[in-house]
């Protein structure tokens, strides 16, 4: 029989002919995780482990050990390191997340001040060549600046800055410039290494 069963022990009948218990047995099992539980944890490992907190055999040990759990409180260790639910945490990651974005931005604003002056062009038929090459509107004499490397052009009030299949290529605010992209006054451009903010007259 199974043990989570009641068990009754009968003694012999007494003199009423009423039966008496003489032992009373009773185990209780926690209840069976349900598949929520174990899908939320298994989760929270796969994030983990995507962010770069888990090693892959930590996170293999834990997934398999999150497979055979039987209980709630198995299934909490194994992310325990992993969550951040409290207030307090969130508050403090929230802080230092604020903090470092302001911390960067105060740097590039300083760095783009201090960056020489690229003057926006006037609007006109020809747009501004820029590259190594002598012929160009503007020569940037720089080992990693193509012979023809970008142009600039103004139509209809709006600057356009266009690589024109450079080697190093060309970034506008730290980003790659694919084709063409809008630019205006401030903005940070680099052609190869060689950095300018641009400027309107």
């Amino acid at each position: 029989m199974r043990d989570d069963l009641f068990f009754w022990t009968l003694v012999p009948s007494r003199p009423d002919n009423q039966a008496v218990t003489s032992s009373f047995e009773f185990h209780t099992y926690p209840a069976r995780l349900s598949d929520a539980e174990r899908d939320r944890v298994l989760g929270v490992l796969r994030e983990g482990a995507a962010q770069g907190k888990l090693s892959h055999d930590t996170f293999i040990r834990r997934m398999e050990l999150a497979l055979v759990a039987r209980r709630s409180d198995e299934l909490a260790v194994l992310t325990s390191d992993l969550e951040t639910d409290s207030r307090w945490a969130r508050g403090l990651f929230g802080v230092v997340e604020r903090a470092s974005a302001f911390t960067v931005r105060l740097r590039r604003a300083w760095q783009s001040e201090r960056l020489p002056k690229l003057l926006l062009p006037e609007p006109g038929p020809y747009p501004l060549r820029i590259g190594r090459d002598p012929a160009n509107g503007l020569r940037l004499s720089h080992e990693t600046v193509s012979r023809v490397h970008a142009e600039l052009s103004a139509r209809g009030g709006m600057w356009t800055l266009r690589d024109l299949g450079s080697t190093n290529g060309t970034s506008v605010n730290g980003r790659r410039v694919t084709g063409a992209v809008l630019v205006r006054d401030g903005d940070q451009v680099s052609f190869g290494r060689m950095t300018f903010r641009l400027s309107a007259r």
